[in-house]
């Protein structure tokens, strides 16, 4: 999706109406805020501390939201700046500049993960997420080739207790950086309002998203490098999907259930316009809010980094984890400076495979 058809979507239409119907209910004591001053060892503590700058203004020793604040701590220190997101007259990149350069970081940051929620389907995709402090992750290994193994069954005198066993993986999955360099000027940014600026964040943060969609498919199909690639079923015929094809991916899945499918969106049409599926409740969601049906009882998620013939069936409750060393982050020294032709946006993530029995792949051409 380009930035055109980005900003064109319902999912940005929907932030927009939410950013232009900001306004302040109620008092607010702004006292704490302006005895904070933010500059870039505000932004260094926070970084030392595992903490986004917003996260730090909370903590007690700043400026802790009390209950039922219309704004948080971060939201507390633009309206002592003055800076407006939104309205008749919202304020410029330059003016922010002028009022407040050291907000605008965070700013960013901010806006770049309210992007990323434009993509919910990721977390519908992962199982679990876990933040580590290396650059290496060595996964679980879960040995289920045996059932009888870890079955409950009664226990007699003297006999073997079931036992799960749970080892590391051989290999370690390595976590690998991932960059955004924005390439702009100030000269192009500084009449721009904010609100304007605010949606190319959001465009970034859905592009991030998008593409951690199909680092998440690849680990699916192929593994994390430790043999652990789905297992892959045949269509009756090569070259054709039907209804019989994806009852044969769903009763291959057991213990395990298939709650979500995923697949490029030429498939998708396939499967959209099969006539099994072809429910009028279901046409009249579809049409009313473009909510997709759910065949066999999961949910559909398009990725265009599937193959163009092959559906991915997982139980997204234990197929696939995300690991972190470094969340979302900018160089926040840059973008103070004005420069954000070398301001790079980086996090540092990969995935891990967690049973690999809880994820298969249809092949319709083979």
């Amino acid at each position: 999706m380009d930035f055109n058809q980005f900003i064109n979507s319902a999912a940005c239409a929907d932030l927009s109406r939410c950013a232009d119907d900001e306004c302040l209910s109620g008092s607010v004591d702004l006292s704490r805020a302006a005895a904070i001053e933010i500059n870039r060892d505000t932004y260094l503590e926070a970084e030392t501390r595992g903490m986004t700058l917003g996260e730090l203004l909370e903590c007690d020793e700043y400026d802790p939201s009390p209950t039922g604040s219309p704004l948080d701590a971060f939201e507390r220190q633009l309206a002592l700046a003055g800076v407006r997101l939104g309205g008749k007259s919202p304020t410029t990149v330059e003016q922010f500049y002028q009022q407040a350069p050291t907000l605008l970081p965070e700013f960013m940051l901010r806006e770049i993960r309210k992007g990323q929620a434009m993509r919910p389907e990721l977390g519908r995709l992962v199982a679990n997420t876990t933040t580590i402090a290396s650059n290496t992750y060595t996964p679980f290994y879960i040995n289920t080739d045996d059932k009888t193994r870890f079955s409950l069954r009664p226990i007699g005198d003297g006999a073997e207790v079931p036992q799960l066993l749970v080892n590391e993986q051989t290999h370690a999955v390595n976590v690998a950086d991932y960059g955004l360099a924005l390439k702009t000027s100030y000269k192009a940014l500084r009449y721009r309002t904010t609100s304007q600026f605010r949606v190319l964040m959001w465009y970034i943060g859905f592009r991030l998203q998008t593409d951690k969609m199909g680092m998440v498919v690849d680990c699916l199909i192929n593994g994390d490098g430790n043999d652990n690639a789905a297992t892959v079923i045949n269509t009756a015929a090569s070259g054709s999907l039907t209804y019989d094809d994806l009852i044969t991916l769903w009763a291959a899945f057991t213990p395990f259930e298939m709650n979500t499918v995923v697949c490029h969106v030429n498939l998708l049409k396939t499967i959209l316009t099969l006539d099994e599926f072809k429910d009028p409740l279901a046409g009249f969601r579809f049409q009313n809010s473009g909510d997709m049906f759910s065949p066999l009882g999961a949910s559909l998620v398009r990725c265009d980094d599937v193959p163009t013939d092959r559906v991915v069936g997982l139980d997204s409750r234990f197929a696939v984890e995300e690991v972190i060393t470094q969340p979302l982050m900018i160089e926040y020294d840059k973008v103070i400076d004005q420069r954000f032709e070398e301001a790079v946006i980086s996090e540092s993530v990969t995935y891990a495979r967690v049973l690999r029995e809880a994820a298969l792949v249809l092949d319709s051409n083979f």
